[in-house]
């Protein structure tokens, strides 16, 4: 990794598997047998909110408390009781990122949905507001208890518009650096992200600097680990195989609607990550929503002032991580600047346990000013990010 000065490396993606009490040791009176909580249905722990279930309550990682990496499917079955204590500890997390070479962690949640989209299946609107926003303090605490080495986006209680506008204030001023969200509130009833209902939300995050992450899999409709792309006759490791890798391009919509709506050209300085995607079909699918302007929207796109490129150059991140072939003509055609590196830890398609040697393989094909950008620069203007000098 070939750099003139130390970096401090940014892990743009990684997860928390939530403790079970993250959400009842927080509570208030009266709240702790509503909110997300573990109990056992039909023999299996699951979270359950309000008396419905959310998911099982599983480990959602693939590193064994002794350190070992797990390959296929077995992890989908594994209690929490067998998850390394990186995924949930900020201690044992820190500990982990010193031997790995990782300075700070961008992290994202599991049991609320990559996009909080779960926590629309409660009723209570109090309730569902209560899930988010205990979440965002737990957070805010790991933040603070990781000495500014850990930085979780806070979720957006999405399915109400003026209650999001609050929280994002609020998640600022404890010191979160970015918010979290579904990409598809139109599933849920909702005016869909381009109506001017929701102009509020983009204004107070390009005002305060908060970037609207959307993690692939933000929404039910594009969230399964095996998704529906492998054929039925295939078995759980090819079609997890599939599903992954399909869910990566997921985000291409997310892209898509947001610069062919006009939420870029009104809001210029909204900033948006597209996290867990990839990056290597990004300048093709650029190339061909620009194609498409000319060819089925003659007329209906002048709104747009400037190229679908110039809207990813200006607003846009995406975050990279296995890639290595041709890296350095992919970075180039996506924009230096706009790329940020990412290890997904504890997921199935993480970098762990060789996370800098992987990414090496790809940053030894990178002049050091370009490594630096996607290793530590990008990340550290994006989020705001107080990164020691020394």
């Amino acid at each position: 990794m070939p750099t003139a000065t130390p970096l401090r490396v940014v892990d743009a993606d990684t997860h928390v598997t939530e403790p079970h009490d993250l959400w009842t040791s927080r509570a208030p009176q009266g709240y702790r047998d509503r909110v997300p909580h573990v109990t056992d249905v039909d023999g299996q722990p699951q979270w359950v909110v309000d008396g419905k279930v959310l998911g099982p309550a599983t480990a959602s990682a693939v590193v064994d408390v002794d350190g070992t990496r797990s390959r296929g499917t077995d992890f989908i079955s594994w209690p929490f009781e067998k998850v390394s204590a990186a995924a949930y500890d900020v201690t044992a997390r820190l500990e982990l990122m010193d031997a790995l070479g990782v300075w700070a962690q961008i992290v994202y949640p599991n049991t609320a949905g990559f996009g909080g989209q779960r926590f629309a299946a409660v009723d209570d609107p109090q309730l569902k507001l209560l899930c988010a926003t205990l979440y965002n303090d737990a957070m805010a605490e790991m933040q603070e208890r990781s000495g500014d080495r850990l930085f979780p986006m806070g979720l957006l209680p999405w399915w109400d518009i003026d209650a999001s506008v609050r929280e994002v204030e609020r998640m600022h001023g404890m010191g979160l650096r970015g918010v979290n969200t579904t990409s598809d509130p139109q599933n849920a009833g909702l005016p869909d992200f381009s109506r001017p209902v929701w102009n509020p939300l983009w204004e107070v995050c390009a005002d305060l600097g908060m970037p609207v992450n959307f993690h692939i899999g933000a929404a039910h409709e594009s969230m399964s680990w095996l998704g529906t792309s492998g054929w039925p006759s295939l078995g759980l490791d090819e079609k997890l195989a599939i599903g992954s890798s399909m869910m990566y391009l997921s985000n291409a919509r997310v892209i898509a609607n947001f610069i062919y709506s006009g939420v870029l050209e009104r809001h210029p300085r909204l900033q948006i990550v597209s996290v867990e995607s990839g990056i290597g079909w990004i300048p093709f699918f650029l190339e061909a929503l620009t194609r498409q302007l000319g060819e089925t929207t003659p007329g209906s796109m002048d709104h747009l002032t400037l190229s679908p490129k110039q809207y990813f150059d200006r607003q846009i991140s995406a975050c990279f991580w296995f890639e290595n072939q041709d890296i350095a003509h992919t970075i180039e055609r996506v924009g230096a600047r706009n790329v940020l590196f990412e290890t997904d830890f504890p997921h199935p398609t993480c970098l762990y346990p060789d996370s800098l040697d992987v990414a090496g393989q790809a940053t030894d094909q990178l002049d050091p000013d370009t490594v630096r950008l996607v290793m530590q620069d990008n990340a550290a203007r994006l989020y705001n990010l107080p990164l020691p000098t020394a």
